[in-house]
């Protein structure tokens, strides 16, 4: 006869490959895929494979969403504005339970066009030293004072600055009285105060900081997408640093305009090719910029924009929402003509919080490959669209392999543009 601890060790060892074999097998494994958490918009549907022993059915018995149970597949259907949870059963017994969520229907305009962009800074931005040849040697007063490339000059005396006029008069009035000109600075570990005495080139009257400023900084770009109602738009898809600091611009306000693209540097392996434009001769503002942040830059229009080839307002696919394979982009490569051009999304990371490299492209339309080698300067924010939906924008290219690059997940340009696309219904109606 066994033992009765032999039998034990038996037992316990079919139930453990029991357990293992049901952690392999097909419906388990299903339930696994499925998230936690589905948000769709209304009139999208969601669809998840299973097999025959798995069903499902809703919790709440309310019309914001529609479930059908097929042999071996469940989907739901978002009908209207709500919450309900779905809970799922293998072989009649409870084993997951999932939150849907269905927003409001919400669309944008895409983009595509080349846009020119015009920065005003907070403050003048100190951008390098620079010698002061005086009668007793070479000196930076900046340098001596403890000012450094990359702090914003605020206040001098007390007074507010905005532009590089405005120094001028302090500087001039500070060397001819002898009294040191009391600075403001903003830098990015926090204000910070020092005192500086303008000194005289020898042979001239004028004195001088010892100090590079700059007020404002220019660029191109492409326009992601506008949402038709608020007039809000998202471009570029990235910070825009300043060239000389390397730091990204503290933006007071700026505007944008139209731009036409001159020609194309074409990208190559180790050199990421350009767009060389210059704005359009009317220099019409088309609209504001309010924010620069990591995900682009933001504001309102003045006017509706067109593209001439997606000028309806399209669904946008959140970032759980997007998928592997074909898409395009809108972007311009000659002149003002915005085209839809062919790329793969190779790989996409359904991510919970912002982050600007949710995606990896690939160009793949020839025509494009063959104007630029792929992804250059200045195609930044162009607007990726994927199964009629747009899905984020370009930001970033592969230096060693410009066919390739980044992309932003749309969702976390609109959070930065400030358009609340969880807003509830009622909350927009008031």
């Amino acid at each position: 006869m066994l033992s009765f601890d032999l039998l034990r060790k038996i037992i316990g060892g079919i139930l453990l490959v029991s357990i293992v074999a049901i952690g392999f097998s097909k419906p388990v494994q299903q339930y696994f895929q499925i998230p936690k958490e589905i948000t769709m918009f209304e009139g999208q549907n969601f669809e998840f494979a299973k097999s025959k022993p798995v069903s499902a059915e809703l919790t709440h018995d309310d019309d914001s969403v529609s479930l059908n149970n097929h042999d071996h597949t469940v989907s739901l259907n978002a009908k209207k504005y709500g919450k309900n949870e779905m809970l799922l059963e293998l072989a009649g017994f409870p084993v997951k339970k999932v939150d849907v969520n269905v927003l409001k229907d919400f669309r944008v305009i895409p983009g595509g066009q080349s846009i020119g962009v015009k920065l005003n800074t907070v403050g003048v931005l100190v951008v390098g030293h620079h010698q002061v040849n005086t009668s007793e040697g070479k000196q930076s007063p900046g340098e001596i004072a403890g000012i450094k490339v990359g702090d914003i000059i605020t206040k001098i005396n007390g007074k507010q600055i905005d532009k590089m006029s405005d120094v001028a008069p302090f500087v001039q009035e500070a060397g001819e009285s002898g009294k040191p000109l009391k600075i403001e600075l903003g830098r990015e570990s926090g204000k910070a105060t020092t005192e500086l005495m303008p000194l005289k080139e020898k042979g001239e009257e004028k004195f001088k900081l010892g100090l590079y400023i700059r007020d404002s900084a220019a660029g191109i770009g492409t326009m992601t997408f506008y949402h038709p109602e608020s007039k809000r738009y998202g471009a570029l898809g990235h910070v825009i640093s300043d060239m000389d600091t390397k730091k990204p611009i503290v933006v007071e306000d700026g505007q944008i305009v139209r731009s036409t693209v001159t020609s194309i540097e074409k990208g190559s392996n180790g050199d990421p090719g350009e767009k060389l434009a210059r704005f359009s001769s009317d220099r019409e503002v088309i609209g504001n910029i309010q924010r620069n942040s990591p995900f682009g830059i933001f504001g309102k229009l003045n006017r509706d924009l067109e593209n001439g080839v997606m000028d309806k307002p399209m669904p946008i696919a959140l970032s759980h929402q997007v998928k592997e394979g074909p898409a395009q982009i809108l972007t311009v490569v000659d002149n003002d003509e915005v085209k839809l051009f062919d790329i793969e999304i190779v790989s996409t990371i359904p991510q919970k919080f912002p982050a600007t490299k949710g995606m990896v492209i690939k160009v793949t339309d020839k025509e494009l490959l063959d104007k630029t080698g792929g992804i250059v300067q200045g195609m930044s924010g162009s607007p990726i669209i994927q199964e009629g939906k747009v899905v984020g924008a370009v930001t970033h290219v592969f230096v060693n392999d410009p066919t390739s690059g980044y992309g932003v997940h749309i969702e976390w340009m609109l959070n930065e543009a400030g358009i609340d696309i969880y807003e509830k219904e009622e909350e927009k109606a008031s």
